[in-house]
């Protein structure tokens, strides 16, 4: 296809999109927040069809089907596989700080799920730069009644340090949107530098997905640019951890096949 004819074919499926399929409402909180923000993967996460007109929810349902949400979800469910058992096997209280949580739905099932029971307690901090999305899921807490989970404003890429160190750090969802393989290696360097003593990093890459030059043609960003990823060997992820001086590190892949979740110890 020559170049001309890709760029009308991506500027009528952004017309269809911006127009009809605003009748999802999966569709509209993307052009509200970003395809890309907190808010979407939150709605993404429970899965639940709604639009407008009845034609709506159709489109929101084919909406949601898409391979990436699909893969989205199932990231979901390993990375709190993977936290269930980061946080059993350490027993009694357990600190995790969560540097980029958006509404932090994930923690807070995790959260519940916990309690204070007598084997120790969980304390989960999410932190975020989007204010929106903090405030989401400081409400969703309030309902839910969940007492160990705080919300702070903070940038992922330049973390202060918290008091105690946490036991677990996680990244989800963050290397995905940066293009620099740099800075991801700055990052995973500092994060290490947060730890406890014996605590682990976790955190999600993209290995591969069918739909990047759609999306980098179609759907905008948190930023309103169109949203651009950047998909990696899962070998490179582990490179970064391995060069950050992690040990013990190890990648699992979910059941889509376009992430993987890598625990990286310090």
């Amino acid at each position: 296809m020559t170049n001309r004819l890709k760029y009308a074919q991506w500027a009528a499926m952004r017309l269809l999109l911006g127009s009809v399929g605003r009748l999802s409402e999966g569709v509209r909180i993307g052009y509200r927040h970003g395809f890309d923000s907190g808010q979407m993967l939150d709605y993404v996460y429970v899965d639940k069809a709604h639009g407008a007109l009845g034609v709506g929810r159709i489109i929101d349902r084919v909406y949601l089907n898409a391979v990436g949400w699909r893969a989205i979800r199932a990231r979901r469910e390993l990375l709190k596989d993977v936290l269930r058992k980061e946080i059993a096997e350490r027993g009694g209280d357990v600190f995790v700080l969560d540097v980029a949580s958006g509404p932090g739905r994930c923690l807070q099932d995790l959260v519940e799920e916990h309690g204070d029971g007598p084997d120790g307690s969980l304390r989960v901090e999410c932190r975020d730069l989007d204010r929106a999305g903090l405030a989401q899921g400081e409400e969703r807490a309030r309902e839910r009644g969940l007492k160990g989970i705080s919300y702070v404003h903070g940038n992922a890429l330049d973390p202060l340090p918290c008091d105690p160190a946490p036991d677990v750090i996680v990244v989800s969802g963050l290397y995905e949107l940066l293009l620099d393989d740099a800075v991801i290696a700055a990052s995973v360097q500092r994060l290490r530098g947060l730890l406890a003593p014996g605590g682990v990093l976790v955190y999600t890459t993209q290995t591969r997905h069918p739909q990047l030059e759609l999306i980098a043609n179609v759907l905008p960003n948190r930023d309103g640019t169109l949203w651009v990823m950047k998909c990696r060997p899962v070998e490179l992820a582990e490179e970064w951890a391995a060069a950050a001086g992690c040990t013990g590190i190890a990648s699992r892949r979910e059941a889509v096949g376009l992430f993987t979740v890598t625990t990286a110890r310090r």
